[in-house]
């Protein structure tokens, strides 16, 4: 996937699926943990300095793994991102969210209920729409992923 500065500056503006103030510790060893604005952005994970309107980085969501650290704490294995929360609740908000935020997950679920769709009417669902089953949404016997406190994405 390729992308410029602008775009992802651009996408960290739209509507957020979820977005707070988390403590993040970063990837290199002995980054410390500070508090930052995330924001979650389709398959992007924004995060901002408290006080400024630009990301100071992002992170793509695909093929790395969310893992829970303890009740408050997760991590983000793709270069090992670890976020705080304030709550176990929101720990476990944002570790769902992140999953689902996936074009894998979201793929896997279009697959599981055209499935669904074709087998109880007999019809392709997405026929209406110019997708024939020549296109990489087959209809198959795939199950979608499930939200688990470890998983990869």
């Amino acid at each position: 996937m390729r992308f410029n500065e602008k775009e992802l500056v651009s996408l960290s503006r739209q509507p957020s699926e979820m977005a707070a103030e988390l403590g993040m510790r970063g990837p290199k060893k002995g980054d410390v943990l500070k508090k930052r604005l995330v924001k979650l952005v389709v398959n992007f994970l924004f995060y901002f300095r408290t006080d400024e309107e630009e990301p100071i980085g992002a992170l793509l969501l695909e093929q790395c793994r969310v893992e829970r650290e303890d009740s408050l704490t997760f991590t983000i294995t793709e270069r090992k991102y670890q976020f705080e929360c304030d709550s176990e609740e929101q720990c476990g908000e944002w570790i769902d969210s992140i999953i689902k935020a996936s074009y894998e997950f979201m793929r896997r679920n279009l697959i599981f209920y055209r499935t669904e769709i074709h087998k109880l009417t007999g019809k392709d669902p997405l026929e209406q729409y110019g997708i024939s089953d020549e296109t990489r949404f087959q209809v198959s016997n795939s199950l979608p992923l499930k939200a688990r406190e470890t998983s990869s994405l």
